[in-house]
């Protein structure tokens, strides 16, 4: 196997690690956010941030409302 491979990694205690024996470092690139509009406070709280972008409702495995 190569130096990135996936292969099991033993830990110290005997477990297995989930990282790859060897993990690269990455860059991530994360944007500024633009300030925009708000929601009320009533709604902010409702949808649990106060920024309408960031509003992501989690539809579940069939994409109904729970």
């Amino acid at each position: 196997m190569d130096e990135y491979s996936m292969e099991n990694t033993c830990m110290a205690d005997g477990s297995i690690s989930p990282l790859p024996k060897n993990p690269q470092v990455a860059m991530a690139y994360v944007p500024f956010q633009q300030l925009g509009s708000v929601y009320p406070a009533e709604k902010a709280l409702d949808a649990g941030t106060l920024f309408p972008e960031l509003d992501k409702p989690f539809y579940g495995r069939r994409g109904e409302p729970r």
